[in-house]
């Protein structure tokens, strides 16, 4: 896969991405019972805040590898 079509299908799932509900059955259910629906909200928003960090981690780590592998490939030791 090139540089291109990566960019491609990265921008591709961004925006055709669609919103998720993150709430396990137990919150879903005591939070259902709340009739305004502002701690649902909230609790949904901070779950979905919480997922991101192991996402980046992930991805920083396999940035690191990809630029050392890089630099290594241009000093030719592979």
């Amino acid at each position: 896969m090139n540089k291109k079509s990566f960019l491609i299908f990265i921008i591709a799932a961004v925006l055709f991405s669609l919103p998720a509900e993150a709430q396990c059955a137990m919150c879903r259910a005591v939070l259902e019972s709340e009739e305004s629906g502002g701690a649902a909200k909230g609790i949904n928003n901070g779950i979905l805040y919480l997922m991101i960090f192991p996402y980046l981690l992930v991805g920083g780590v396999l940035y690191a590898v990809y630029r050392s592998r890089k630099k290594a490939k241009a000093q030719g030791k592979l």
